[in-house]
């Protein structure tokens, strides 16, 4: 295999752990906003920052990290096609 077979096979793995990072993240930021309405709700508070721009804060977390797994799941999808069958076979026993 080549340096740059390892290179590329390397950089797939790391681009899949990020991104499960990533869900791993968006799961707690969605777990977090629902926790938080909840409360606001049981205290009659409301958000002043979705109320002047429409999203909360967390409304844009959440956006934010969708569309970072979206570009990972793009980048991983164009790194595995670049790969040979035999490296991808290599990287899925790992």
């Amino acid at each position: 295999m080549s340096t740059m077979d390892q290179t590329s096979q390397r950089l797939l793995v790391e681009t899949t752990a990020a991104k499960e990072r990533a869900e791993a993240l968006l799961e707690g930021l969605l777990h977090a906003k629902a926790t938080t309405e909840r409360i606001a709700e049981e205290q009659n508070r409301s958000d002043a920052f979705k109320q002047v721009t429409g999203k909360s804060a967390m409304d844009n977390a959440i956006a934010s990290t969708r569309r970072m797994i979206d570009s990972l799941d793009r980048a991983i999808e164009q790194m595995r096609r670049k790969l040979s069958a035999e490296d991808l076979a290599a990287i899925d026993r790992d």
